[in-house]
């Protein structure tokens, strides 16, 4: 899946989609997803302007947002859901990503009820775990997001 077919999916754009391409697509399972991390980044400006490290915190956001495609892709009626992050647990960071780096983005469905879904997520610079954690996303349903803004 290229970067087209994830905006169909996904509601984030540049500069806040952070997949670039998915590898593997197991519905109600798993995602192997890509994320290649460029120089240009606008982030690496302020994110050190001596050391550019991407920040962790989006390392975690691009985890959830490869999860939030596993979870549409496992939803029986994803038109009507919209997904967001609800919970990060046991975050760990092992490794800094610098530009160059191709995160590798690993996520598992643990847990999957009605309106929440559990998922083990990692991120490796080829086979080095650059980062880790436990994340929580919650379905919204369509109709009462829309009512409510």
């Amino acid at each position: 899946m290229k970067s087209e077919k994830i905006e169909t999916w996904l509601p984030h754009r540049y500069p806040f989609l952070l997949v670039d391409r998915v590898l593997e697509l197991k519905p109600g399972d798993s995602i192997l997803a890509l994320k290649n991390v460029t120089y240009n980044e606008p982030f690496f400006t302020g994110h050190f302007p001596e050391r550019k490290i991407m920040p962790g915190v989006l390392i975690v956001e691009a985890l959830a947002q490869a999860g939030g495609i596993l979870l549409y892709h496992s939803h029986p009626d994803p038109d009507s859901v919209f997904v967001v992050l609800s919970k990060i647990e046991e975050a760990k960071f092992r490794r800094t990503v610098v530009p160059g780096d191709q995160l590798k983005l690993s996520v598992k469905i643990l847990k999957q009820r009605t309106n929440f879904c559990t998922f083990e997520a990692k991120a490796l610079v080829e086979d080095d775990l650059a980062a880790e954690a436990r994340l929580v996303a919650g379905l919204l349903k369509k109709n009462q997001l829309d009512e409510k803004i």
